[in-house]
């Protein structure tokens, strides 16, 4: 089976097609956009295809990057992959960001527990635990970083995500570190999509509220007649 795996979680815009059986990425396209991910993913979806000499027909599954991460960009992902599979009549598989960044840790670890977190701003951490066997045993959660630096120092674990750095300091000790990014690379995705299997449908994982909120200071009062 091949299977299209789509990231648009943080500043990348990425796609690739994975061989299943062979194991293989077959072909990739990723722009380091930032925004805009709706006006691009297409065009980057179409040219991960054509480097795969694949086309959608060819395709058995959708993989998706479901958060947590950027909330336009996990909608645009998430409703993208939800539609083609739909369409093409194929499974749609989520895959989080914090499982991909700690499959990584563990690539480069083997054997060891691994903290994948999240720098989410406000002094909070977007967290999750996976043991010695990649299985989760905490979160994703929000959680503050004292939090997070206190349960990285009870045990010998690996740090992965773009808060590693910060909690490594928090703790005032070293650790192994994985890769320090916001998100996985798209081959990593692929194959944990492709271990999982079809499941339930994928949707964005939020784990705290837009920051954006209404302006009352701008809200007219409704005169009646």
């Amino acid at each position: 089976m091949k299977l299209l795996a789509i990231d648009c979680a943080a500043n990348l815009c990425a796609a690739c097609v994975y061989d299943e059986a062979a194991k293989q990425e077959l072909g990739r396209s990723v722009l380091d956009l930032g925004k805009g991910h709706a006006e691009h993913l297409m065009a980057v979806i179409a040219e991960a295809l054509k480097a795969s000499a694949t086309d959608y027909a060819g395709l058995g599954a959708i993989a998706v990057s479901v958060g947590p991460g950027s909330f336009t960009g996990l909608r645009v992902g998430v409703s993208t992959a939800r539609g083609l599979a739909l369409a093409l009549k194929v499974p749609a598989i989520g895959v989080t960001t914090l499982e991909a960044l700690a499959a990584e840790a563990a690539a480069a670890f083997p054997g060891r527990a691994v903290l994948a977190a999240l720098d989410a701003g406000r002094e909070e951490i977007h967290a999750a635990l996976y043991d010695e066997m990649s299985v989760l045993t905490y979160g994703p959660a929000v959680a503050t970083l004292a939090d997070v630096a206190a349960m990285a120092t009870e045990r010998s674990l690996v740090l992965s995500g773009t808060a590693a750095a910060l909690i490594a300091a928090s703790a005032g000790r070293a650790f192994d570190i994985g890769p320090q990014t916001a998100t996985a690379d798209i081959v990593t995705y692929a194959r944990l999509a492709a271990a999982k299997g079809p499941g339930e449908r994928p949707k964005p994982l939020y784990l705290r509220g837009a920051d954006a909120k209404p302006q009352a200071g701008f809200i007219l009062s409704r005169q009646e007649n």
